[in-house]
């Protein structure tokens, strides 16, 4: 299958990780909006959020929630795959052990202990949406988050309180799930030490 700056999902701090850039996705947001004739009052409300807090993240001061991520997205049609789309030319194939990156949706502040690496880069050229999320112990996710799609997970490492449309499943190294994404859904480190899952979700409305 989360940060001036609103949170959304966090990753910790370390040379190797590489934050999502506020101004591209203040861009994108823009010209999703402007393409599709809303005012910047008509989004804000759309997504309930207030036009102070829109007009900042449209011009790179401030990044969204993720659940706020996925109402801006919903109320212009369009998908959060294609707002953080990195690959404008070939596919490539072949991502090795170590050069993929993590991303923060916030650079700014890394709270929540999650990090999300990337397996498929995020691209229109791809159907599944791919990542590992790294949960350091006393992590949780932004939410509970719906959207349209499927989610399907298994735990690699580690201990996590899965909650779904409600209701709790505590998972192992070597559980995995599979529900509908438009099911209410979070999760957090139910452990004392980093849980890792390797998380699919499609389409690629995420």
């Amino acid at each position: 299958m989360n940060k001036g700056f609103e949170v959304t999902e966090d990753v910790p701090e370390g040379d190797d990780v590489q934050a999502a850039n506020p101004a591209r996705l203040g861009m994108r947001l823009r010209l999703a909006r402007q393409t599709r004739g809303k005012t910047l009052k008509a989004l804000a409300d759309a997504a309930n959020c207030s036009e102070s807090l829109l007009s900042k993240i449209e011009n790179g001061k401030a990044s969204p929630s993720l659940p706020m991520l996925h109402r801006l997205v919903g109320a212009l049609g369009t998908n959060i795959g294609w707002m953080f789309e990195e690959s404008d030319g070939e596919e490539g194939i072949i991502f090795r052990a170590g050069t993929r990156p993590l991303i923060a949706l916030d650079p700014l502040r890394r709270g929540e202990g999650i990090s999300l690496e990337r397996i498929i880069p995020y691209s229109a050229g791809h159907l599944l949406q791919c990542n590992i999320h790294h949960i350091e112990e006393k992590g949780e996710s932004a939410g509970p988050i719906q959207h349209a799609g499927e989610e399907v997970g298994y735990l690699l490492t580690g201990e996590i309180e899965l909650m779904v449309d409600g209701k709790s499943f505590m998972l192992s190294a070597g559980d995995a799930f599979v529900f509908n994404s438009d099911l209410p859904h979070h999760y957090r480190n139910a452990g004392q030490k980093r849980a890792s899952i390797f998380w699919v979700n499609t389409p690629a409305t995420f």
